[in-house]
């Protein structure tokens, strides 16, 4: 009998081997993606004192689209780079958090990019 795979339990062993080499410093902080089904969340982490300096999500008032779509992530990259900037944040990491780069992780990421983070 062949058993059902767990996506969840998946995705969060993909998101532990990535972390493995990933870590946001104070210099370069690691940008940080949580997709769920309705919602996008983004957040910058400084891994060192484990602080969130910036966060995002598409629950905020400057987000036009409320769900989670490329028009939503768009939006979001834009508006986490923007924080991002008045904080002086200019360089990142990028952790996708065990999803694949496609879709909507990959228009929130050149979205971002757009608004000016490097990474």
């Amino acid at each position: 009998m062949v058993k059902k795979t767990d996506r969840k339990m998946e995705r969060q062993r993909r998101h532990l081997r990535v972390r493995r080499k990933i870590s946001g410093t104070a210099e370069r902080p690691r940008l940080c993606v949580y997709r769920s089904n309705t919602n996008l969340y983004v957040q910058i982490i400084d891994d060192v004192k484990g602080y969130t300096l910036v966060s995002a999500s598409t629950l905020d008032k400057e987000i036009k689209t409320k769900y989670a779509n490329k028009e939503a992530a768009k939006e979001l990259g834009l508006l986490i780079a923007k924080k991002a900037k008045a904080k002086n944040i200019e360089t990142v990491v990028f952790d996708r958090g065990g999803y694949i780069y496609h879709g909507v992780v990959k228009e929130l990421a050149e979205a971002a990019r757009e608004g000016g983070l490097k990474f």
